[in-house]
């Protein structure tokens, strides 16, 4: 499959596209037994307020919001994001994490945080514009950490203290105004659980829609001090081998990309 990125909508409204259909956080989809498929159709009603998102194998693609729930086909299905995946291919999970950050950009953007006027949408780029002091507002993207420290054979994994689940993961958190991803590396950990780490590498990044997020993640090494939790933050925190790791987050995440690294090498 292959995506193209574009702002400016196709000229005709009769041509067939993908529809990427929201409720809040629940895309509705056609399901066939385990399979989604996003809706492909020129059916759709023109009264949804759509985001045009792009080409996919040549085929348009919007993004939509539904203010009436009753105002869509009643074969098609509303299921969460999150668990939407394996059920669609990853290619078409990421194109409609893309449209639920912008989806939910454009809806928290409908006037000028600066001087209160209505905003408009840029038919040639994504942003909106303020006719009124004529600022222009950009998709927000909110860059955070997400790390994977060891020491020696053991990776040290956290449990958030909101979190409904239940599972350990790698510790995260938000970059702040003028710190780069490295320091902000060695000071989440330090206010998180205490310790200082060296060695910091880059590993990868993700998007990650959950509202607006990309997740950049580093490895990093044990360098000192003992594990002292933020209370307000974690409810636990341990050093654990490969063989003994508790309930660990599904494969959707970066978090999970980062503990299976740890896992492959130290077998």
């Amino acid at each position: 499959m292959n995506f193209e990125l574009r702002a400016l909508p196709p000229p005709s409204d009769n041509e067939k596209a993908f529809w990427f259909i929201f409720s809040e956080d629940k895309l509705y989809v056609e399901l066939q037994g385990k399979v989604a498929h996003i809706p492909f159709t020129n059916s759709i009603k023109n009264n949804l307020n759509s985001i045009y998102l792009g080409r996919l194998d040549s085929s348009p693609c919007f993004a939509a919001e539904l203010s009436d729930k009753s105002s869509t086909d009643p074969i098609l299905s509303p299921i969460s994001l999150r668990q939407l995946y394996g059920l669609i291919e990853d290619e078409i999970f990421w194109l409609a994490a893309r449209a639920y950050h912008l989806i939910n950009w454009s809806k928290n953007n409908q006037y000028c945080g600066r001087c209160g006027g209505q905003t408009i949408s840029d038919v040639m780029e994504h942003s909106k514009l303020c006719p009124k002091c004529c600022q222009s507002i950009y998709p927000k993207i909110s860059p955070a950490v997400i790390v994977a420290i060891t020491k020696e054979d053991k990776i040290l994994l956290a449990k958030n203290i909101q979190s409904k689940t239940g599972f350990y993961s790698v510790l995260a958190g938000f970059v702040e105004p003028g710190e780069t991803m490295e320091e902000c590396v060695e000071r989440e950990i330090f206010e998180e659980v205490g310790i200082q780490v060296k060695n910091i590498k880059y590993f990868g990044s993700q998007p990650w829609p959950f509202p607006d997020s990309l997740m950049v993640g580093f490895t990093a090494e044990y360098a000192g001090g003992e594990l002292n939790i933020d209370p307000k933050e974690l409810s636990d925190a341990a050093w654990f081998a490969a063989d003994e790791l508790p309930e660990v987050p599904g494969k959707l995440s970066i978090s999970r990309k980062l503990i299976d690294w740890f896992v492959a090498n130290n077998k």
